[in-house]
């Protein structure tokens, strides 16, 4: 039995992408021969004081010898280099998004964490990354060799197709947003194309946790200064059947992200046969196939708000878009194999 110590900063609850990611692993590798522990790590990675780094070097020379460490990336990639130096057990590292590609943080913050980070892998034993856009940018930019990338997209949980998707539940029709609200997710950008769009009949509905106040606060006066917020809903994080209740009456997915290392919330739409506006920001290119989104490049409102215009505007178009989606949908992994293929990297570098 390989033995692994899971390493994961903050509370693994967290409703994001990155963590349900982590929950799905803990849960799914003692079912493929992995003795696995999860290991917390302090909250305040990416930006760990010195106490905190202390507490975690501790932390990560508790397990025995012959455990591997798999580290979740938000704590790997901000390790200072004592916290490496003084590793002693073999290191496997899970990159969902490099922290140095971070919307909102600075030049001087992001070359710190590109230093960091680069160092932090190039003391990996092997790396797995959540796309192979990620794979490609470790390479290019944290001096990453290809042969140490495994890549492991997160698997998708099957789902019933959305009702009447692309005909439309009714007037208004409903648009859905997923992600939580820091800056990277675009949401100001979404309200000024919406804002654009006072003419037709739609709602938007934005689900996800509050990551960062600041852009709360940007994202609510975009939306006052707009003059249409009786028609746009900030949710806040939900449970999971008030999730699946409005995927399920969505007429219309709209992604506005700035940059995805995946993009998990693009392929929860596609299990449901939902049309897709997006945009083409890191791996959210690649993730959805092209006839079943409409997708625009990153951050520009004009060109997101043409895109949703015509959408709204062409029940056809969604109703085609929405095919597509479903069937992309059903070939996507599942979370078994993103797990199998982690497990087979771990039981590698434990021989």
């Amino acid at each position: 039995m390989t033995k692994v110590a899971f390493a994961i900063p903050g509370d693994i609850e967290q409703p994001t992408g990155g963590y349900a990611y982590d929950r799905h692993v803990l849960a799914l590798l003692p079912d493929l021969g992995i003795e696995i522990e999860h290991l917390p790590l302090p909250r305040s990675f990416p930006r760990p004081s010195g106490m905190d780094l202390c507490t975690t070097a501790q932390a990560l020379v508790a397990p025995s010898k012959d455990t591997v460490l798999l580290i979740d990336g938000l704590a790997y990639g901000a390790f200072s280099a004592a916290t490496i130096a003084a590793l002693t057990h073999k290191v496997v590292a899970l990159v969902h998004h490099p922290l140095a590609f971070e919307t909102g943080i600075d030049a001087d913050r992001a070359a710190v964490l590109l230093a960091s980070e680069t160092a932090a892998l190039a003391h990996a034993t092997r790396i797995i990354v959540t796309s192979r856009m990620t794979s490609q940018l470790l390479q290019s930019d944290l001096a990453v060799p290809a042969a140490k990338i495994t890549v492991a997209e997160p698997g998708t949980d099957a789902a019933p197709r959305a009702t009447d998707t692309g005909v439309g539940t009714g007037s208004p029709l409903q648009l859905l947003a997923v992600g939580s609200i820091v800056p990277r997710k675009g949401y100001a950008v979404l309200i000024e194309a919406l804002a654009r769009l006072g003419d037709l009949d739609w709602q938007l509905t934005i689900v996800g946790a509050t990551r960062d106040q600041t852009e709360l606060a940007r994202v609510e006066d975009a939306i006052a200064a707009s003059g249409l917020g009786d028609r746009m809903t900030i949710a806040g994080a939900v449970d999971e059947a008030a999730l699946v209740a409005l995927y399920d009456r969505a007429d219309l997915f709209v992604m506005p992200s700035l940059f995805e290392g995946y993009g998990m919330v693009l392929t929860e739409a596609m299990a449901r046969g939902l049309p897709i506006v997006c945009t083409t920001g890191g791996a959210a290119a690649e993730t959805v196939p092209d006839g079943a989104a409409l997708k625009v490049p990153p951050g520009n409102a004009s060109a997101l708000g043409a895109a949703l215009h015509r959408a709204l505007g062409d029940a056809l178009l969604r109703a085609s878009l929405a095919d597509a989606s479903w069937s992309a949908g059903q070939t996507l992994p599942r979370w078994t194999d993103t797990a199998q293929t982690i497990a087979t990297v771990l039981k590698d570098v434990a021989r």
